[in-house]
């Protein structure tokens, strides 16, 4: 399987568990609701894409950590929901660099 597909298939999985785990949060309307959905699964995806697909000299399990949560830093600032965001990026990337550790 090329590294490609792999952060294909990882950053479409991060993606929905991402949505899935935020569709029962409350929102002031719809449009605000699809908004968040949207921007929480395209970043998500980014960071499973990332992942696999990029070498920085480091073991895959730091690289993962490092970057689930560095590109989940500026939407906890914006939201300033700090703690789940930044968990979630962190617990993905490090998920996302065993699997990629394993396979590649």
């Amino acid at each position: 399987m090329s590294r490609v597909f792999f952060g294909v298939i990882c950053g479409l999985v991060f993606g929905v568990i991402d949505v899935i785990i935020m569709i029962p949060m409350k929102f002031d309307d719809k449009r605000k609701k699809i908004e968040a959905l949207s921007g929480a699964f395209i970043e998500r995806f980014m960071v499973g894409f990332i992942i696999p697909n990029i070498d920085i000299n480091l073991h895959p399990i730091i690289t993962g950590g490092l970057l689930g949560i560095g590109l989940s830093v500026p939407t906890s600032i914006i939201t300033r929901a700090y703690i789940p965001i930044n968990a979630i990026g962190l617990v993905g990337g490090v998920v996302i660099g065993i699997i990629a550790n394993v396979i590649y």
